[in-house]
């Protein structure tokens, strides 16, 4: 009877090498992509001490989009995601749009003294 191979993960072990370059790539564009993050969040703080009146809202709602899109595309892995998975996504933001939406219509419809 012959033995079964080790397998790593989907590979077997004769392709360990192209998976580790695959691994080693895949981890350096993460880190590029948490440098990213963190540079956006030091512009929305640098934004934030600058008057740039009704623009200032704009700006951090801006950079707050992309931030929450590299999550969303790199570290929650939905750029490689199946259709389904893209969908259930689409889904959720739709969910947060109404909330919102009645939300402020809550808000706004109040008698209160402005």
């Amino acid at each position: 009877m012959k033995p079964l191979p080790l397998a790593i993960g989907p590979f077997m072990p004769e392709q360990a090498s192209t998976f580790a370059g695959r691994v080693d790539a895949l981890y350096y564009f993460l880190v590029a992509v948490f440098v990213a993050l963190l540079v956006l969040t030091y512009l929305t703080y640098s934004i934030s001490q600058v008057d740039l009146g009704a623009f200032n809202i704009t700006a951090a709602l801006s950079i707050a989009v992309i931030k929450a899109l590299l999550v969303a595309l790199y570290f929650m892995h939905l750029r490689f995601s199946p259709w389904l998975e893209w969908v259930v996504f689409g889904g959720g933001l739709y969910w947060l749009g109404i909330l919102i939406a009645l939300t402020m219509s809550d808000y706004l419809t109040r008698g209160w003294p402005r």
